[in-house]
C-alpha cells in the first residue's frame, strides 16, 4: 500500500528513472519510489513534466493533482480503469435498482452526521452533537427530509460561528475546499482502480460532474477535513499557506476506526479504499439481494491534525 503524498511547490524538472520519481530542483536532485506514492501535488505553475512519467503515473495508480491559478486544485490525472473485471463491475454499478441507491445514499449520511456529532462532541465540549446524533439515526432510505442539510445548517454554525456560510471567501473555506478537494481526488483513484465510474453517482448525478460518484463516497470523510481545518491556526493575511496545504494532503494517511468490518485502526487511505470495495459488493448483490452490506465508514480517532 503506497502511504507517501509528495508535494512540488517550488520549480522543477520530473522525470522518470528506474520506477522512480525523479526530481530536479534548484540545482539538486532527488528521487520518490513510485510504489512509496499515493498522491503528487504539483503546486507550483513553474514544474515541467515528460511523458513517460504520466504514463508511469498512470500504471503506478498514482493520482496527479494540478492547482490552478487560484492555488486550488483543478484537475487530477486518473489511471484508466485497471481492474480485471471492469465491465462487469460497471454493469452492475449502471444496473443498481433505485431503491437499493436510496438505501446506499441512508448509509452514507447517516454516518456522515454521525462523524460531524462525534467531532463537535470532541472540539465544542457536545455542543450540538446530540441534535447530530438524533439526526443520524432518524435518517429514512433516501433521505426524504433532508436531513443532511438540516444537520450542515447547525454544524457549521457551532463549528465556525454563527455568521458562517460555506458560500464565504475566507481562509476557512479554502482550506476547507483544499482539503475536500484532495479526498474527492483520493476517492476517485480507488474507484477507478475498482472498476467503477466516477460519474456514475448513487445521489449525486449532475450531467456536468465526472466524479458524481466520488462526491457521495466522500461525504462521510468531510468531518476529518473540518478537524484538520479548526486545528490549523489562521494566517494574519488570510491566505492558505504551503505548509497548511502539505498537513491537509498528509491527513489522508492519518488513523482512523472503522464502523464496520475488520475492528482497529488505519489510515484514511486504506478506509477510502475498503469504503470502495464495500460499495462494490453493493453493486454486485444486485436488485435480488435482501439488504445491501453496510459500507465500511470511518469515525474519528486519534490526535488532532
Amino acid at each position: 500500500m503506497s502511504w507517501r503524498s509528495v508535494v512540488i511547490s517550488k520549480p522543477a524538472a520530473l522525470s522518470l528513472g528506474h520506477e522512480a520519481l525523479c526530481i530536479a530542483q534548484s540545482g539538486q536532485k532527488a528521487q520518490v519510489p513510485l510504489e512509496d506514492i499515493a498522491v503528487l501535488v504539483l503546486e507550483s505553475q513553474q514544474i515541467t513534466l515528460t511523458g513517460q512519467l504520466l504514463s508511469a503515473l498512470a500504471d503506478a495508480q498514482i493520482v496527479l493533482i494540478t492547482l490552478g491559478k487560484s492555488f486550488l486544485p483543478n484537475g487530477c490525472l486518473l489511471p484508466f480503469l485497471p481492474h480485471s473485471r471492469a465491465l462487469k463491475v460497471l454493469r452492475a454499478q449502471m444496473a443498481l435498482s433505485e431503491p437499493a441507491a436510496k438505501r446506499l445514499h441512508q448509509e452514507i449520511i447517516r454516518q456522515k452526521l454521525a462523524n460531524q456529532a462525534g467531532l463537535l462532541a470532541r472540539v465544542k465540549e457536545h455542543s450540538g452533537s446530540e441534535f447530530l446524533h438524533r439526526l443520524s439515526k432518524a435518517v429514512r432510505s433516501g433521505d426524504p427530509d433532508n436531513l443532511e442539510a438540516q444537520g450542515a445548517q447547525a454544524y457549521f454554525k457551532v463549528l465556525h460561528g454563527a455568521d458562517f456560510t460555506r458560500q464565504q471567501t475566507n481562509w476557512l473555506n479554502a482550506a476547507s475546499n483544499y482539503g475536500y478537494a484532495v479526498f474527492r481526488a483520493a476517492i476517485a483513484r480507488a474507484l477507478v482502480a475498482y472498476g467503477c465510474l466516477p460519474a456514475l453517482g448513487v445521489f449525486h448525478r449532475s450531467e456536468q460532474n465526472s466524479f458524481n460518484l466520488a462526491d457521495d463516497v466522500i461525504e462521510p470523510f468531510r468531518p476529518f477535513v473540518d478537524q484538520c481545518v479548526i486545528n490549523m491556526p489562521r494566517p494574519s493575511d488570510d491566505i492558505l499557506t504551503t505548509a497548511q496545504k502539505t498537513q491537509l494532503i498528509g491527513l489522508l494517511h492519518s488513523d482512523v476506526a472503522l464502523v464496520s468490518g475488520p475492528m482497529g485502526e488505519c489510515s484514511i487511505l486504506v478506509a477510502i479504499d475498503k469504503a470502495v470495495m464495500s460499495l462494490v459488493k453493493a453493486f454486485m448483490h444486485g436488485d435480488g439481494a435482501k439488504s445491501l452490506p453496510a459500507l465500511v465508514l470511518p469515525r474519528l480517532v486519534g490526535k488532532d491534525c
